[in-house]
């Protein structure tokens, strides 16, 4: 480990950091409490009510993705990896244009409350129950153990306290308004600490950038930024060539660039366009702690518009989380002489030092809060949500069915309470895995998500489709997913470019895919209800067109465009060819 990133233990604080740090805490309180007030109806504790506008939809669906993994796994992905890790932000927009044009009309009009309630309607009860089960074990293990590790992570690298303890202490902190007020009191929260995170992230990254400039000049400190991480000479060029195999598996590496080789342990360049179709799709559309947030909008124009507002905040997202970690890099870039291991474990506490090391005494408190902000809306978020799954796909259908509303609200608060210990608990096991927390999180993304984003996609858009070829290209799936780990595993000499995990996720979505049509083109028809125009695309009729504005200046396509031409400029200019 470097000189200068030992010793620093303790994380010292003034009077104005307390103040902020607490006075985040008293806000956010109020705004939950008043959110979640009388709300005993299932329909307002799992959905508020159907009644979020749009800029709530959009706070809340960025809110909940930012989470430790973000601040703390993305920042330690740019520090070992460069730019590409902004594909992760930038790479939604072919998503979130699926999502606003072809999946939230059928979402909406459907009125279910969650996504393998969807499921069901579509296909058959065995996909919802296999779809349901699979959200709660993903949620838990994937969403909650990683995003309470990163918080307790946090605390111990910044106090000194225990792990353990730390880990608690996250859970309690962040889960107590999801478990009181549901999803009303997450979503109005997020809102307040949406706001937060992007001012405190936007300040860890001018300071970072300043300290990079004799001068203090955030400008020149950019441009040295760039410099260091095109690694043409000195140290950063050695250690860059000195970890070029692990990184791609080749002897040159450009941090740069978006565009990666297919060997790439990350982002192999396939995965450009098929981690759309093979990971995000099952992110934002089907995950049910994300797509929630749109089942609650008060009508199709809200959704769609809230998810606009989503895609320019992942626009800026970068800034905040993966600049920092080019920062980082240009300061520290000795930290790639350590072994492989030990870089991904070292790269997960570079948001952390920043805060000791560049930010003054006075503001650290603000940074705190955006910290801590983006560790509890997430841990809510999820909560709210796999207490949903369970409560309504798993208790009511197979347990209660004639349930009160009443009832429902109430199991789904005790098993919130369940899943938050069980998370606890698979959190502190983080702490032994050989992977970075951002990698950890994204090989179980890339595992879990492939079939069901494939059957998702196929069901919405082809009405052939029926639920003997969904059950078979989930179970088949996932047969793919297991041998292939195997294969990597086990055999000597596997083929450089399956070895990637998002090249696996690739695979493994072309098999579902192609299970998936041969199974229903080789069995019988849906039935006409599964295949209604409030469930698929209707291509003679082009029913996705409702519900998009009633002026120019507050018109789906305007916003939705302007945005997909800004990633698209930003895209092309870290492609490799401008840098």
């Amino acid at each position: 480990m470097p000189e200068e990133m030992k010793g620093l233990e303790t994380f010292e604080l003034a009077r104005w950091d307390y103040v902020a740090f607490l006075g985040y805490f008293v806000v956010i309180s109020i705004i939950g409490f008043w959110a979640g007030r009388e709300k005993k109806q299932s329909d307002d504790y799992f959905l508020a009510g159907r009644s979020l506008p749009w800029y709530v939809v959009g706070c809340s669906f960025i809110a909940s993705n930012i989470s430790a993994e973000q601040f703390i796994g993305m920042i330690g992905a740019a520090f070992v990896y460069g730019i590409c890790a902004a594909v992760w932000e930038w790479g939604n927009v072919a998503t979130f244009t699926i999502l606003i044009w072809f999946f939230i009309p059928f979402l909406l009009a459907s009125k279910v409350f969650t996504t393998p309630e969807f499921m069901e309607r579509r296909f058959n009860a065995v996909v919802r129950q296999f779809f349901a089960i699979v959200t709660v074990i993903t949620n838990v293990v994937a969403f909650l153990a990683a995003v309470l590790y990163g918080g307790g992570l946090a605390i111990h690298k910044l106090f000194g306290w225990d792990l353990w303890s730390a880990i608690i202490v996250v859970a309690c902190a962040a889960g107590l308004w999801a478990i009181y007020g549901g999803l009303k009191s997450v979503a109005w929260m997020d809102v307040f600490t949406v706001m937060v995170m992007i001012v405190g992230g936007l300040l860890v990254t001018m300071y970072g950038l300043a300290s990079l400039d004799p001068d203090g000049g955030v400008i020149d400190g950019f441009k040295n930024m760039l410099a260091c991480n095109k690694a043409t000479c000195g140290i950063h060029a050695e250690v860059v060539a000195h970890n070029a195999q692990n990184m791609a598996r080749q002897d040159h590496y450009n941090r740069l660039s978006v565009i990666q080789p297919v060997s790439h342990q990350l982002l192999p360049w396939p995965n450009l366009v098929f981690v759309v179709f093979s990971v995000s799709i099952w992110y934002n559309v089907i995950n049910q702690f994300m797509i929630q947030r749109v089942l609650g909008a008060k009508n199709m124009y809200h959704a769609r518009m809230g998810i606009v507002l989503a895609g320019y905040m992942k626009v800026f997202l970068p800034c905040i989380t993966v600049i920092p970690g080019l920062i980082l890099f240009a300061h520290n870039p000795e930290i790639l002489r350590l072994p492989w291991d030990a870089i991904q474990t070292e790269a997960d506490k570079g948001y952390v030092h920043m805060l000791q090391t560049m930010i003054p005494v006075g503001l650290r408190g603000l940074f705190l809060a955006a910290l801590f902000g983006a560790i509890q809306s997430t841990v809510q978020a999820v909560l709210n949500s796999t207490s949903t799954v369970f409560t309504m796909d798993v208790y009511q259908r197979l347990l209660c069915p004639s349930a009160s509303g009443k009832h429902l609200v109430l199991v789904g608060r005790i098993s919130a309470i369940m899943f938050m210990i069980l998370s606890v608990a698979l959190a502190r096991l983080i702490v032994y895995l050989p992977v970075g927390l951002f990698q950890y999180a994204q090989e179980l993304y890339a595992f879990f998500a492939p079939p069901f984003g494939a059957i998702f996609l196929l069901g919405v858009l082809f009405r052939r489709i029926n639920g003997k070829g969904a059950t078979v290209a989930v179970l088949g799936g996932f047969v793919t997913a297991i041998l292939l780990k195997l294969l990597v595993w086990k055999v000597p000499g596997c083929p450089a470019w399956i070895q990637p995990f998002m090249s696996q996720a690739t695979i493994t979505w072309l098999v579902s895919v192609a299970l998936c049509v041969v199974v229903s083109l080789l069995s019988d028809p849906p039935r006409p209800e599964q295949v209604s125009d409030q469930l698929t695309f209707n291509w003679r009729r082009l029913n996705i067109f409702d519900e998009l504005g009633t002026r120019w200046y507050n018109h789906v396509v305007l916003w939705w465009a302007l945005f997909v031409l800004l990633t698209a400029g930003l895209m092309l200019l870290f492609s490799g060819i401008w840098l």
